[in-house]
């Protein structure tokens, strides 16, 4: 599912070069749940752009899905994240000025679904996350543990290849952080790949892998 081969990247600032990403080799099969775990300045936000195809590597090579990407322009890179990837943000990213219904509608109306079929995949997708009474409710209304379960709801209405959370716990409080890893659980139990990016240790324990990065290397890999 997701192959990355010796990945570098380099940042430049005037003459000084940023070797933030020094080699780096995953793989992750259909159907895992893997972490990257590190502190901060490790290199995993980095690898986290690259993984979601934000962001292109200096060297090595990606393969997500069979499909070779290092070399995609922008307009094929933001194709596969609409089509590839559900993205799980810290900061939910959700759109304040629409209800739940509409911030999960919006991956399927790029993507050019027709409407019914968009009604349809909505309501299973929030159905999935328990917030089918909350749908024509906006962020504002929703506690933070609701908000990401939109958010998650998002990401998996494209039935994408991959989920990729960065942090998805980050601004949670216990009982909702646990309530949200429980729901990724669940999907994971149902056969969605997941990749969680983070810092806490209790989050990475969840998964079936856990990799850790440090300065720019992979230093560890653990299966739980």
């Amino acid at each position: 599912m997701i192959d990355i081969r010796n990945v570098t990247k380099k940042y430049y600032m005037g003459e000084i070069e940023l070797e933030v990403l020094k080699g780096v080799t995953i793989k992750v099969g259909e159907g895992e749940f893997v972490s990257i775990i590190g502190p901060s300045g490790s290199g995993k936000s980095t690898l986290m752009n690259i993984l979601g195809c934000l962001d292109l590597p200096t060297t090595g090579e990606y393969y997500l899905d069979g499909k070779e990407i290092s070399t995609y322009n922008e307009n094929s890179l933001a194709r596969i994240r609409n089509e590839k990837i559900g993205f799980i943000f810290q900061k939910f990213n959700l759109l304040s000025k629409l209800n739940a219904y509409e911030n999960v509608e919006l991956p399927l109306i790029y993507r050019g679904v027709k409407s019914r079929e968009r009604k349809i995949k909505v309501e299973e997708a929030l159905y999935s996350v328990g917030l089918t009474d909350r749908m024509h409710h906006r962020p504002t209304e929703l506690s933070g543990g609701q908000q990401q379960r939109v958010a998650i709801a998002r990401a998996l209405v494209g039935d994408p290849a991959v989920l990729l959370a960065d942090e998805p716990t980050g601004n949670l409080d216990t009982k909702s952080g646990n309530e949200v890893l429980k729901i990724l659980d669940n999907l994971n139990g149902q056969g969605k790949t997941i990749l969680v990016i983070t810092h806490d240790i209790e989050v990475a324990e969840r998964s079936n892998m856990q990799i850790t990065i440090r300065d720019g290397l992979i230093i560890d890999r653990k299966v739980n």
